[in-house]
């Protein structure tokens, strides 16, 4: 097999949470155990990161391998899913893994990986922590899939344990409140290992303060101990932030080339465990102002508030939960336009009803579906959203709903395109 055909196999062959959901999942690490038995347990011959949370991961994974490559640590990176090519879930300080090995570790392992059953998460992170081992990486920053406490990346031995926030996502699996959900993202924290708190949920705090007790980790909440301060006039593509520890000054003129409002939590997460890295790695503060401005140069990091094209201002994001989404929505408040164009997307398996609630009203839609199985019949999103006083018209598919938009728009207007990460892999 080829890359394309090694890639389409594990498409069809590996159920992928992704594109068919429930079916997908496992409730159990046994078969990630048994894989990374099979393949003499890499996961334990290298440093690593763990990070989970319901929104920001993502982000904090990239904006902390940035920091470790600037600072000249050789940095693997583990995240999902992927926007273009599967190859963006696993890269060396920004590089993205050799087609040549994802065929080759694919062919060498496909009898066990078949006798096994292993999903397609499972597959991959095998074969990320394979491959960092065999290139004698520094570090990985390794990002969950969906929850942490039965996340086939939870067997990894990390430095540092990082939970983002809590929001509602994946309820079918994780719990139907936010406090079960934390206790599932809680399952990384490990014995003696550190762990660091992204946001304080007065609601939720307790539960991440007692399962650090219970495991003797050293616990610190970001946000109480990190302010970002934005500063200067708002540039198009970065922000700069003046930043404060305990209170007092502690960098300046911060330059974060991911411009979406929530990106400032994301960020305070990131100086906390950067900070607190600091105890094991050689990291200055000139290595995190370097790293957070190079981020996407670093990490080819897409999707977080991407400016597709400035006339009209064209604009796409990957949130697709009420949080999310909710941040989004204000952040489009800010700005000024004539009118504003919506292409909309949704999975299936997704409670929108809260989504749609607050979506902006006075908007063109442009309802379209993903080119997945997950993704939600654009007509069934039409119906839906009429509900909500949301109007507009349905597409045959993502592409075309893009170019109407983009066709129909003056360059007084705003394009937006998101509600799902699958819509805006179709078009960054």
């Amino acid at each position: 097999m080829n890359y394309s055909e090694t890639v389409e196999y594990m498409f069809r062959q590996l159920p992928m949470y992704q594109r068919i959901g429930k079916a997908a999942y496992k409730a159990d690490l046994k078969t990630s155990i048994q894989l990374l038995d099979y393949l003499d347990n890499p996961e334990q011959k290298f440093k690593s990161i763990h990070i989970a949370g319901t929104n920001g991961k993502g982000s904090v994974s990239h904006i902390i391998a940035s920091v470790l490559q600037t600072s000249g640590l050789k940095t693997g990176l583990y995240t999902s899913p992927h926007l273009k090519d599967f190859r963006e879930r696993i890269r060396i300080d920004g590089k993205l893994i050799d087609k040549n090995y994802v065929v080759d570790f694919i062919n060498k392992n496909k009898a066990a990986s078949e006798k096994l059953e292993l999903s397609f998460f499972e597959m991959t992170v095998g074969m990320a922590f394979q491959y960092f081992l065999e290139n004698e990486i520094d570090i990985a920053v390794v990002e969950t899939g969906m929850g942490g406490r039965l996340d086939s990346t939870n067997l990894i031995n990390p430095e540092l344990s990082i939970i983002t926030n809590i929001g509602l996502d994946h309820t079918q699996f994780l719990g139907d409140t936010i406090e079960k959900i934390a206790v599932e993202k809680a399952g990384i924290i490990k014995n003696n290992i550190p762990v660091i708190i992204g946001e304080t949920q007065e609601q939720i705090k307790n539960v991440f303060i007692e399962k650090a007790k219970l495991e003797n980790s050293q616990i610190f909440f970001a946000d109480q101990n990190f302010k970002a301060e934005q500063v200067g006039n708002k540039n198009i593509y970065y922000n700069i932030f003046n930043i404060k520890k305990n209170g007092n000054p502690f960098l300046e003129k911060i330059k974060l080339p991911l411009t979406g409002d929530y990106q400032s939590k994301n960020l305070i997460t990131s100086l906390q465990s950067l900070d607190t890295l600091k105890e094991k790695f050689e990291i200055t503060n000139e290595h995190i102002s370097e790293g957070i401005f190079k981020t996407i140069e670093n990490t080819g990091l897409m999707g977080r508030w991407q400016i597709l094209k400035q006339n009209p201002l064209t604009i796409c994001d990957t949130g697709h939960n009420f949080d999310g989404i909710k941040y989004v929505v204000e952040q489009i408040g800010k700005y000024n336009f004539d009118k504003l164009h919506f292409v909309l997307g949704m999975l299936n398996d997704k409670e929108i009803d809260n989504i749609l609630k607050i979506l902006p009203p006075k908007a063109t839609y442009y309802f379209c579906k993903a080119n997945i199985p997950r993704g939600l019949d654009a007509g069934t999103l039409k119906e839906k959203a009429n509900c909500f006083g949301l109007n507009g018209e349905t597409f045959k598919s993502v592409n075309d709903a893009f170019q109407t938009a983009l066709k129909s728009a003056n360059n007084s207007d705003m394009i937006f395109v998101g509600g799902s990460t699958f819509i805006v892999a179709e078009v960054v």
